[in-house]
C-alpha cells in the first residue's frame, strides 16, 4: 500500500498550529485554482443566468430545390458538413435545426423511408449528438407533399402520420433528436392542421418514442399572428387541443422583423418590433402553461436590426419559464452572400455582426473557433 508523505498527511488531517491551518488553506485554494483551469480548458462554461436552455442555428440545404425531386445530392441539395457543425459548436451553440424535404425522405406516400437519404441524416445526427448537440429534424414542407395540401384527397392526414411514425421508430433511442413536425403550415384551416398534428403525435408515441415534439401552428406559425383571426380560427384557440400521450411537446413559432415580417428585407421596422411581436404570444403561453421554441428568426446587420436582435434574445432569456430555446435563420453554404439575415462567414472573412450578438446569449461560453470549411 502506498503511504502518505507524513508532512502532507499532517496538513490534510489537521493540527493545532496556525502554520498547519494556513497550509491547509493554501492547499484548498490550490486545488480550486487547478480545478478551475481544468474546467476552462476541458469543457465550455455553462451560462444559466442569461439565456435559455437551447441556443443554436438552422443549417439549411437539404430542403433546397424542392421542385426537383429527389434531385441530385451535391447538386440540388446538401447536408451540413462536420466542419460546419463543429464551427457552430465552438461558437457556443448546442442545437441544430435541420430542414429536410418530405419527398426525399419518402419517395411515395406510405412507402418505406429512403435508406440512402436517411443514412445522410444519420451521419449528421450522429456527428452532432456525439458532441451533445441537439438536432431538430424539421420537415420543411409547409404542410404539403408534391404540391398537395395535408387534408386534401391527395394527401390525407394519415400519410403525415405514417411519415412521422417511421421517423420516430428510427430515432426513438436518441433523446437528443427532436421532432419538428412541419415547417410553417399555411393555406390550411387551423382545424385541419390540428387533426394532422394529433395523428402524427399519436403515431410517434405508438412507435414508442418519447422524444420532444415541436408543434407549429397555422399561418406560417407566426408568433405575432398567434391570436389573430385573419387565417380562420386563431392558433391561440385551436392549438390548445393538441393531444400528446407522452406529454412532451412545445409550441414552435417563427418571427421576423422587417416590413412584411418575412425576413427577406435587410431593414427592421424599429428597435422595438422584435419584443412587441413576441409579447402577446408569450403571455398566451404562460397563461396556458405552454412551453415555446423560436424556431426561426433573423435580422439584418445594420445598427437598428442588431439592437432588435439583442432585445429579442434578452427578452427570451428573461422569460425562460416560457421559452425553451431558439434557432437563428439562416445558415448554409449555398445561401447568397448578400442574404439580409445570413450569419455564416464568407470568403475567409470574420463572422457577420449578427454572430457577435448571438454569442452574448448562447448556452455556453464559446471556445476558440475555426471557420467552417
Amino acid at each position: 500500500m502506498r503511504k502518505h508523505r507524513p508532512e502532507i498527511h499532517h496538513w490534510i488531517s489537521g493540527g493545532s498550529s496556525h502554520v498547519n491551518r494556513a497550509a491547509k488553506t493554501l492547499l484548498c485554494v490550490g486545488v480550486l485554482i487547478i480545478g478551475s483551469v481544468w474546467l476552462l480548458h476541458s469543457q465550455p462554461l455553462l451560462l444559466t443566468n442569461r439565456t435559455v436552455k437551447l441556443t443554436g442555428i438552422n443549417i439549411a440545404g437539404a430542403e433546397f430545390n424542392g421542385d426537383v425531386v429527389p434531385g441530385m445530392y451535391g447538386q440540388h441539395y446538401f447536408y451540413p458538413r462536420p466542419s460546419t457543425i463543429d464551427y457552430y459548436a465552438t461558437r457556443g451553440m448546442n442545437v441544430i435545426r435541420l430542414p429536410v424535404l418530405w419527398e426525399r425522405l419518402q419517395r411515395q406516400l406510405h412507402a418505406r423511408l429512403n435508406e440512402t437519404e436517411m443514412a445522410r441524416i444519420d451521419f449528421v445526427i450522429n456527428h452532432a449528438t456525439v458532441k451533445k448537440m441537439t438536432v431538430i429534424l424539421d420537415v420543411h414542407n409547409y404542410a404539403k407533399y408534391s404540391n398537395a395540401l395535408i387534408g386534401s384527397s391527395n394527401l390525407p392526414a394519415q400519410a403525415f402520420g405514417d411519415l412521422w411514425g417511421q421517423i420516430a421508430m428510427r430515432y426513438k433511442r436518441n433523446p437528443l433528436v427532436m421532432f419538428g413536425l412541419m415547417n410553417e403550415p399555411h393555406d390550411i384551416t387551423t382545424e385541419t392542421w390540428l387533426e394532422a398534428v394529433n395523428i402524427a403525435i399519436a403515431e410517434i408515441r405508438h412507435a414508442g418514442a418519447h422524444n420532444l415534439i415541436l408543434v407549429p401552428g397555422n399561418s406560417w406559425t407566426s408568433a405575432r399572428d398567434w391570436t389573430s383571426p385573419h387565417y380562420g380560427t386563431p392558433n391561440s384557440v385551436t392549438m390548445l387541443n393538441v393531444v400528446d400521450p407522452g406529454k412532451n411537446n412545445v409550441i414552435e413559432v417563427h418571427q421576423y422583423f422587417d416590413s412584411d415580417y418575412s425576413g427577406s428585407h435587410p431593414e427592421c421596422q424599429n428597435v422595438n418590433i422584435g419584443v412587441e411581436s413576441l409579447v402577446k404570444f408569450t403571455q398566451w403561453a404562460r397563461t396556458h402553461r405552454r412551453t415555446a421554441f423560436l424556431g426561426e428568426f433573423g435580422a439584418g446587420d445594420d445598427p437598428i436590426c442588431l439592437e432588435v436582435l439583442d432585445r429579442v434574445l434578452k427578452f427570451l432569456a428573461e422569460n425562460s419559464d416560457v421559452w425553451l430555446g431558439w434557432t437563428y435563420w439562416p445558415i448554409g453554404a449555398w445561401w447568397p452572400k448578400d442574404h439580409p439575415t445570413g450569419d455564416e462567414p464568407r470568403d475567409n472573412q470574420d463572422p457577420p455582426p449578427q454572430m457577435s450578438v448571438l454569442e452574448k446569449y448562447t448556452r455556453y461560453v464559446a471556445s476558440p473557433q475555426t471557420r467552417p470549411q
